[in-house]
């Protein structure tokens, strides 16, 4: 009954609103009343489970940030709960607000986490101060698009409330300098100093801070990218493997050592006593990574297993599997919305399935190499899901460095961490320097092209079959069809996303905040018009965005990109695009200006035909505009219809192509929805059905403007904003039909979702 209280709560997080508490409370009665059989409390256990995600979600969301107090000057009175991590562009924290005040000094409700990136001027900032900022917030929002990251569902997982930035030169005022009840962050703060101290200039300060004290912020994202592709990324995240690994040392040391003694075996027994210190090791451990959410289900599961040694219960391993599980989701049932939830517990479980019927006495070699495969088989349903990929290599990878980690690497840099504290410095040198080796042979390893495979979104039921063959195959040996798992897995290599048909033009406008980022497909071909923004050390919309939603359709190349122009907001994300796929054409307004090669230009009457549909440019005439007047004008049309996006071009440059353009079904507004385009004459000329703003929610220039909000509700122009959408879609047929638009905010939304007002 117990697996029943956790798919509960996983069905409670699927809902797209926060339901009533009249149903849940319905829900547990009816099925009280009803089930009298013991064969169908389960499904009371369900409701039960469906009722604790509810309880702790409506506390939650009951503190939401007043969505009217949008980028407001407020004072927010709270203590740094977080370590202040140092960004290239500058510090990121989060703040447990207490007091909220407006501009004018009235207080007001809002109280709870919210996340600050300070860009200039940023004080020394220590964990635990208690602070008084001037700050400009919006509540939980981030870019929302298929195949792409779910912030907002992170920050949901954090109980984070709001984002923002301090504004002004006295938007920091010191009130207190003391820690408080947040002493431990100062602790790991001093030490993640000391660290950066020791290994100044060290490439690999990030990654012997992420595994001594669970900050990963100094990871460079190229390197992220070589764990994922060899299967790794496990092992540098504190969860369950290094807990686990601390706590077996210290079980084995301190039994060995107890054992030793007759005296303090009469008092307790060697293995109780060896669980008890071994459990205090793990939440020494635990503490110095923060006791962050994956090192606190990681205790969970090391307490069941531990408790049992103590009170010497007999505890078969499902049911241990069983009581961790429910005891992770009692303490925090937002886990259940983590890749790390289900990659922890389905590991375990796994290896359970896989190896608990072998034969005794078989050689170490063939016991790793059978868990290897056993966990790279059966974890491939949830790699799919979650990350779209599969790492081929990880089982021969992981047979080297599992072992290696676990002996040599991880008491290696624990051990000389503590030494350098002690003013012994070089064996942690040493211990980089193995670290490098390690990761230049990983890096190598991750170049291979066979290394990882991109694989498309599925629907559920080709993610189901997946799941059903992998239990097949790791089924005891001997049962009778186990071969059938390797049919189920068929999907993985046959099935494809839906392509459009000859003539038909299917147009995602995606979702990347103040920036512009458009895919065009049709059967022949793929565009790309604008890559999206990017900053000089931060997000880059090319590999975290449009690439996802490229390789989450099946798309692995690029036929033609064009980059309207040089600004960074179209064409900053074009490096880190290229990075993850190819592209055959590349065109631009301002190929010069791009430091891009084989750039071409894109000229007014230049065009293609792709699969019966036609794709022009009608400006600029020559190379001659700069800036947001360069921009490439491309006009797209399939039979009757048409699309045309402008790129930033001002009033001055439409006004002068409208006597030359026909009719269209859907206008891309020009530079955002500013009211410098978009003019009125444009709009008479080309009689859109609809107008698309490619917008920052909440964004500090106002797009889209009031006045070209005005002019398009004057002549009945249906309007959609990335900023409140998501990512939005629609697909033209040759014959005149027009497929409803859909919004990627309103389809795939959750009850952490943020749905604005437009």
């Amino acid at each position: 009954m117990r697996p029943a209280f956790a798919l509960g709560v996983f069905g409670f997080y699927q809902c797209p609103h926060l339901p009533p508490i009249w149903t849940t409370l319905g829900l547990i009665a009816f099925i009280g009343l009803g089930v009298v059989q013991p064969r169908f409390r389960w499904l009371l256990m369900g409701a039960f489970g469906f009722g604790w995600g509810w309880l702790q979600a409506a506390q939650q969301l009951s503190a939401e940030f007043p969505e009217s107090l949008t980028r407001q000057t407020l004072w927010v009175e709270g203590r740094i709960a977080s370590l202040p991590v140092a960004t290239k562009e500058g510090i990121r924290f989060v703040l447990d607000v207490a007091r909220t005040q407006d501009a004018q000094g009235q207080m007001l409700e809002f109280k709870g986490r919210v996340r600050l990136g300070c860009y200039r001027a940023c004080p020394r900032l220590l964990a635990g101060e208690l602070w008084r900022i001037k700050v400009r917030l919006k509540p939980r929002h981030g870019s929302l698009n298929p195949g792409g990251l779910d912030y907002e569902r992170w920050l949901f997982e954090q109980g984070i409330a709001a984002t923002g930035y301090p504004v002004g030169r006295d938007a920091w005022q010191r009130l207190d300098p003391e820690p408080g009840r947040y002493g431990l962050n100062r602790l790991r703060q001093a030490l993640a100093e000391h660290l950066a101290r020791v290994l100044a200039g060290s490439p690999q300060l990030g990654l012997i801070q992420a595994l001594t004290l669970g900050e990963r912020g100094g990871l460079d994202p190229q390197l992220w990218e070589t764990f994922a592709r060899t299967g790794t990324s496990h092992l540098i995240a504190i969860s369950g493997l290094h807990i686990g690994l601390v706590a077996g040392l210290a079980f084995w040391l301190a039994r060995f050592g107890w054992s030793a003694s007759l005296g303090l075996t009469l008092w307790l027994a060697a293995p109780r006593a060896a669980a008890l210190i071994a459990f205090g090791a793990a939440c020494l451990y635990a503490a110095l990574a923060g006791f962050a959410i994956p090192t606190q289900r990681a205790l969970i599961m090391l307490a069941v297993v531990l408790g049992a040694v103590f009170w010497q219960r007999a505890l078969r391993p499902l049911q241990a599997l069983s009581l961790a599980l429910v005891g992770v989701l009692l303490w925090d049932p937002p886990a259940v919305l983590s890749p790390g939830f289900w990659l922890s517990f389905g590991a375990v479980a796994v290896l359970l399935l896989a190896l608990a019927y072998r034969l005794p006495g078989e050689p170490l070699w063939r016991r790793l190499t059978q868990a290897q495969w056993a966990v790279a088989i059966g974890l491939l349903p949830f790699t799919v899901l979650f990350f779209d990929r599969a790492a081929l290599i990880a089982p021969l990878v992981n047979l080297i460095a599992v072992p290696l980690f676990s002996i040599l690497i991880l008491p290696a840099v624990l051990v000389t961490a503590l030494l350098s504290l002690c003013g012994l410095e070089w064996p942690l040198h040493w211990v980089a320097e193995l670290l490098g080796w390690c990761v230049k042979a990983l890096e190598w390893l991750a170049a291979l092209p066979w290394a990882a495979i991109q694989l498309p979104e599925y629907p559920i039921w080709a993610w189901l079959s997946v799941l059903g063959g992998a239990v097949s195959l790791l089924s005891p040996p001997g049962l009778p069809g186990r071969w059938l798992g390797a049919i189920l897995l068929l999907p993985l290599l046959v099935l494809r996303p839906e392509r459009p048909a000859w003539g038909e033009v299917w147009l995602s406008l995606l979702d990347v905040g103040q920036g512009l980022a458009a895919v065009v497909e049709t059967a022949e071909g793929i565009l790309v018009y604008d890559p999206g923004p990017a900053q000089p050390a931060g997000f880059d919309a090319g590999s975290a965005i449009v690439a996802p939603f490229l390789q989450a359709r099946g798309i692995t190349r690029i036929d033609r990109l064009v980059i309207s122009h040089a600004d960074r907001d179209h064409a900053g994300g074009a490096r880190g695009l290229l990075a993850r796929l190819p592209a055959q054409d590349i065109l631009s307004g301002e190929p010069e200006r791009l430091g891009l090669a084989g750039v071409k230009p894109c000229l007014a009457g230049d065009g293609w035909q792709w699969s019966g549909v036609e794709f022009r440019f009608v400006h600029p005439g020559s190379l001659g505009p700069q800036g947001n007047d360069a921009s490439c004008v491309l006009e797209i049309r399939t039979g009757r219809q048409g699309i045309l996006i402008t790129g930033d071009v001002s009033q001055r440059i439409e006004e002068r192509l409208a006597a030359q353009l026909r009719p269209v079904r859907v206008l891309i507004a020009g530079h955002h929805g500013s009211k410098t385009s978009t003019s009125a004459r444009l709009l008479d000329a080309i009689r859109p059905d609809w107008v698309l703003f490619s917008a920052g929610y909440a964004n500090r220039f106002g797009f889209p403007s009031a006045e070209v909000r005005q002019r398009t509700a004057e002549r009945g122009i249906k309007t959609l904003n990335t900023a409140t959408a998501g990512a939005i879609q629609f697909k033209l047929g040759p014959f005149g039909w027009i497929e409803p638009p859909w919004a990627y905010r309103q389809r795939a939304g959750r009850l952490w979702t943020h749905r604005p007002h437009d």
